[in-house]
């Protein structure tokens, strides 16, 4: 591939990505997409969405987990909702995610990804311990399958996250950095944090948030905006994302999906915006 092609996140039947038609018509060269729901993740339908993208000269990147129960309404609903996080239903997603990892692999694509949840933030604590154990397991499951598993960057600060690989120890644990979700939760200065976890990068997103008052950072969602109206600083983001020498695709997404037209409109300005500054910074 060439350095940073453009991107989209996208989806065959479920989730927050933009349909397929969007994308071709936008003339977007490469995909992550969001794993279809249990009965749709088939031979027949990867070789029909294989077909889809061959034919219309598009790279699938990354596939993403999702799960059923998961609901981002505020902060807390999310702590309690999302990943593999909550203990009631850990079991259960980690199974999932090795079944869409399956899928990915009948894709042909070397990555899956997804939020893991709030990681407890004691390091001693069994909750925390199960989480590492429960990841490792998965983690090896990814690897018989030439994959790596990328991290979704937000729900933590950008030290507690290099803590949780560390403790993790697998070396196919990477990130997929969202700088507008440091905004959104308040979990730190996305540039900053880039610049930390720089050396696990995978893949990144391309999305835009403002910050939600001071005093209400990581109690209150920040807003998400298109792209190059917030306070991420796309310029600063793609100058740091060459400085730690990441090349792979730009993905861009916005979480608009019941409004399909402004959804296209903001992801057509936002290859503009990408294209522009990928001609400034060589």
């Amino acid at each position: 591939m060439e350095k940073w092609p453009i991107g989209v996140f996208a989806s065959v039947d479920a989730g927050l990505g933009v349909h397929f038609d969007v994308v071709q018509e936008l003339g977007i060269p490469t995909v992550q997409i969001h794993a279809p729901h249990k009965q749709t993740r088939t031979p027949e339908v990867a070789q029909e969405f294989l077909e889809r993208c061959n034919s219309a000269g598009i790279k699938l990147t990354c596939v993403f987990g999702g799960f059923d129960g998961e609901s981002y309404a505020d902060i807390p609903t999310t702590k309690q909702t999302v990943g593999l996080v909550p203990a009631e239903t850990r079991a259960a997603r980690v199974e999932e995610m090795k079944e869409i990892s399956d899928f990915a692999k009948l894709l042909g694509c070397d990555t899956v990804a997804l939020h893991i949840g709030f990681v407890p933030e004691d390091r001693d604590s069994d909750d925390y311990k199960e989480l590492v154990s429960v990841t490792q397991g998965l983690l090896d499951h990814v690897k018989v399958n030439g994959q790596n598993l990328n991290l979704e960057t937000g729900q933590e600060s950008a030290d507690h996250l290099l803590d949780f690989i560390s403790d993790v120890g697998r070396d196919n644990l990477k990130i997929n950095f969202d700088p507008a979700n440091m905004i959104l939760y308040g979990t730190g200065d996305p540039i900053a944090a880039l610049k930390r976890v720089g050396h696990l990068v995978g893949s990144v997103h391309c999305k835009d948030a403002t910050w939600a008052a001071e005093e209400k950072r990581g109690i209150d969602w920040g807003a998400e905006v298109p792209l190059g109206e917030g306070d991420v600083g796309m310029g600063t983001y793609l100058r740091t994302l060459d400085d730690i020498g990441y090349t792979g695709p730009l993905t861009i997404e916005r979480e608009i999906p019941e409004d399909r037209e402004q959804q296209k409109t903001d992801i057509g300005k936002a290859v503009s915006l990408l294209t522009e500054l990928k001609k400034q910074l060589g």
